[in-house]
């Protein structure tokens, strides 16, 4: 057997294995064998059927399953000895027809090799890692909602600001037929508020649905809809009203204090404040570091600039899946997946040039601590250090839940990596900014 590699350019190799009938005949020769042993064919007694009637049964099919397994068992060891770095799998080259009786058959291979290339880690322009900071209004909304959580409730006669509202709310046509809460200050529509505050508790009123609540969210959850159903509203429903309440609200008093957070922790109005923004402010950070991660990658394509072996990997791509693509297929296919593989490369230069490699110890640090948070969420205390080791070893048998937990600590690493070396520079903005600069618009 000889291996001999052409390089095409600094992308493209093709690798030609050249066997002769020494390297796999006696393999076949065991294996026809093993079959002659085995076989069953009437007029012969079992391992007595000529060799020659076994050979010319299975003596085609059984060559090419040893050369095949040849051929990749030293196609692979080639690739690694000469520490090949490829994009894709190696492609066979197609021949017309193979003698499986020649001394010497030549089988070639085309390799796509991955391209050499310095990472630039800073563009043109930074990177804005976008703070998110709670407003007064978001602050004063969520502490109106922890009044409301802890707050009571008592039965009212008369509709008014602030009533909850038990209905049934109907239209037949529309399939509609709902007992939601509602509250009477998201009702939009001078005529439709007018209506409900004169109503008592067993009235029916017809109210025209569109633009009935205030926000999209309102109105979905009243009519049992998504937000796109809305557009096929009908053009009234009938509202009964079953119960009236109102809901007092708990006082920001030391008892209230002591139920959000741990006794003595919280003594004012202002230091509710300050933890309710803190709250909200953590909540938002994945969001943040999210888009941060998506425009570091965005920016980095942009920056680092390299060729790939597009045409390799187009007839790779018609070949890799479970059905064959055909060719526009397959370069619609690397069109939809090129910025991907430009990614990848980058980030796993990244990861081997800085040393950013995960280690089982940091895994399991990381784990260990997801475990804690979680269990804290649910106000239970973390467990001893055994019974963490024992948690995470558990997860550790699962691989897709490894694999879950490796990817977000790699996501988490490169995220501080990028903090510190990518160009990032920091802007403070509410929620409503961020989400315009995020998607374009305010939601």
């Amino acid at each position: 057997m000889q291996i001999t590699r052409t390089d095409l350019d600094a992308l493209n190799s093709t690798i030609t294995i050249a066997l002769d009938q020494n390297d796999f005949a006696e393999k076949v020769l065991n294996v026809l064998n093993d079959y002659r042993k085995n076989a069953n064919i009437p007029g012969f007694r079992k391992g007595h059927v000529p060799m020659g009637m076994i050979k010319k049964q299975y003596e085609t099919a059984v060559t090419a399953d040893e050369v095949n397994k040849i051929l990749q068992e030293n196609l692979n060891k080639y690739i690694t000895d000469e520490k090949l770095e490829l994009l894709g799998n190696p492609l066979p080259k197609m021949q017309d027809e193979i003698d499986w009786k020649a001394d010497v058959m030549n089988f070639e291979f085309e390799l796509g090799l991955s391209p050499k290339f310095d990472v630039k880690l800073k563009g043109k322009k930074a990177v804005t890692y976008f703070q998110i900071e709670a407003d007064k209004k978001m602050i004063d909304e969520q502490l109106n909602h922890i009044q409301k959580q802890y707050g009571k409730i008592e039965s009212a006669q008369e509709i008014g600001k602030g009533a909850e509202l038990s209905v049934e709310i109907k239209n037949e046509e529309a399939a509609i037929d709902t007992t939601p809460v509602i509250e009477f200050d998201q009702i939009k529509g001078k005529k439709n508020i007018t209506a409900l505050s004169a109503a008592k508790v067993g009235d029916t009123l017809e109210l025209v649905a569109k633009g009935l609540f205030t926000e999209d969210s309102a109105s979905a959850r009243a009519f049992g809809l998504t937000i796109p159903q809305l557009d096929e509203l009908p053009k009234t429903v009938t509202i009964t009203i079953k119960e009236i309440n109102n809901r007092i609200l708990a006082d920001l008093d030391q008892e209230l204090f002591d139920k959000l957070y741990e006794a003595g922790t919280v003594t004012s109005v202002t230091d509710l404040k300050a933890k309710v923004k803190d709250g909200i402010e953590k909540q938002f950070v994945s969001q943040s570091e999210q888009k941060l991660l998506n425009d570091v990658t965005e920016n980095l394509i942009d920056a680092t600039k390299f060729d790939l072996p597009k045409e390799f990997l187009i007839r790779w791509l018609q070949n890799s899946g479970e059905k064959p693509l055909n060719e526009e297929e397959a370069i619609e296919e690397y069109d939809k997946s090129e910025k991907g593989i430009r990614y990848q490369l980058i980030e796993g230069s990244i990861i081997q040039e800085h040393d950013l490699q995960i280690q089982f110890e940091e895994l399991q640090s990381f784990a260990k601590e997801l475990i804690k948070e979680q269990m804290a969420q649910y106000g239970q205390l973390a467990p001893e250090e055994k019974e963490l080791d024992d948690i995470a070893a558990r997860i550790f048998t699962n691989q897709e839940e490894t694999k879950r937990l490796s990817d977000q600590l790699m996501s988490k690493k490169l995220l501080d990596f990028y903090k510190e070396n990518a160009g990032i520079k920091t802007k403070k903005v509410n929620y409503d900014a961020f989400v315009k600069e995020a998607y374009g618009s305010a939601q």
